[in-house]
């Protein structure tokens, strides 16, 4: 079985490919990218309940610490779904412009907020709670977004 850290990276490698293809769509199909981005916005909130319903919760336990990286991760979290819904209703509106700018400030926060994720929390993460590691990627693998 995969640690945390490596669970939750791939994961954010298979969001990464699916915003690819969404913006890959978007030159020629706005419907095509429109389904894209719900399939991204779906793929998107299950890895952040993840975190936040799971890993965060477990990190915070046995940590104590409930005012940093997570409470940071947390905000970014609201950032990018207010964002995700921007990108959503310039696809429905049939303005590439704006859903081009949305995409772009996205993958902006997108690739700073998994850098922080992957290279500082998620291996604070995996010392915390490496001997929970097989329990922790279980009920993150078992997560249905609400």
């Amino acid at each position: 079985m995969s640690t945390i850290k490596e669970y939750l990276t791939d994961d954010h490698r298979r969001c990464d490919e699916i915003f690819a293809q969404m913006e890959e769509a978007a030159v020629k199909s706005l419907d095509d990218a429109k389904k894209l981005c719900l399939e991204f916005i779906e793929a998107s909130e299950r890895h952040f309940q993840m975190e936040e319903k799971v890993m965060f919760l477990e990190f915070e336990a046995k940590t104590g610490m409930t005012q940093g990286p997570t409470q940071m991760m947390r905000m970014e979290h609201t950032q990018m779904r207010a964002l995700m819904q921007d990108m959503l209703a310039a696809l429905e509106d049939g303005n590439k412009d704006k859903f081009f700018g949305y995409s772009e400030t996205l993958m902006i926060l997108l690739q700073q907020h998994n850098m922080k994720e992957e290279q500082m929390l998620y291996t604070m993460a995996q010392q915390h709670l490496s001997a929970d590691s097989d329990r922790i990627v279980d009920m993150m693998s078992s997560i249905i977004v609400d």
